[in-house]
């Protein structure tokens, strides 16, 4: 028990220390592997307090696709040379904005923790089953398929649009640049391919471009 409690304290600081070096440090590429760390820090504290699937979709997810993302964007985008040239802009006009997002997730937390904390019963599903040999992704799952099963595929459809949209925003068609067409080359025939060339002593043979 006094394990436990160390590992959960000593996780929780370094989340905390890692979230703030999120946010203060100038340097976007150290932002986003103290961000990597702070996901990873959380995902441990979910699998010590049972929450395992949420802890190991946390590291899956977030560390393994979304924190990587935003590494290779970062890095591809140079951003530490377009702040350069930023310098001359005001520092301060992106402070009012921070605080009252800040103060409206600070207002979202407290509603959470004081509705669960004072509320007397819960509400009841009827596809949630609760038995202690049944895991907790069995349970996730069981009313994420059955009960909100229509939410989870629209969500899904959701997801679709957007990846498509941002292709479509970004595609950008070069010219002058060669491209394979794999229609064209598994439709070729024979008589298109080959072709059969008398050429006459000691000259050589005019292939058109």
């Amino acid at each position: 028990m006094l394990a436990h409690a160390f590992f959960f304290y000593f996780f929780s600081f370094i989340t905390v220390a890692a979230s703030l070096m999120v946010i203060t440090f100038k340097n976007t590429v150290h932002s986003v592997f103290f961000l990597i760390l702070t996901f990873i820090t959380t995902g441990c504290l979910f699998i010590m307090i049972g929450a395992e699937f949420l802890g190991m979709i946390l590291l899956i997810v977030y560390v393994g696709a979304v924190a990587v993302l935003f590494l290779f964007v970062v890095m591809m985008l140079n951003v530490a040379e377009r702040q350069d040239d930023k310098k001359t802009q005001s520092k301060s006009t992106h402070i009012p904005s921070g605080l009252i997002v800040s103060l409206v997730i600070l207002l979202e937390i407290l509603v959470v923790i004081g509705g669960w904390q004072y509320k007397s019963d819960f509400i009841k599903t009827g596809a949630l089953i609760i038995d202690s040999d049944i895991t907790n992704t069995h349970l996730l799952g069981n009313v994420l398929y059955t009960q909100y099963i229509h939410l989870f595929q629209v969500a899904g459809v959701i997801l679709l649009l957007a990846m498509i949209g941002a292709i479509v925003l970004t595609f950008r068609k070069r010219e002058g640049v060669k491209r394979q067409s794999y229609i064209n080359q598994i439709s070729r025939h024979r008589e298109n391919s080959i072709s059969l060339e008398e050429v006459k002593f000691k000259s050589g043979v005019k292939i058109d471009d």
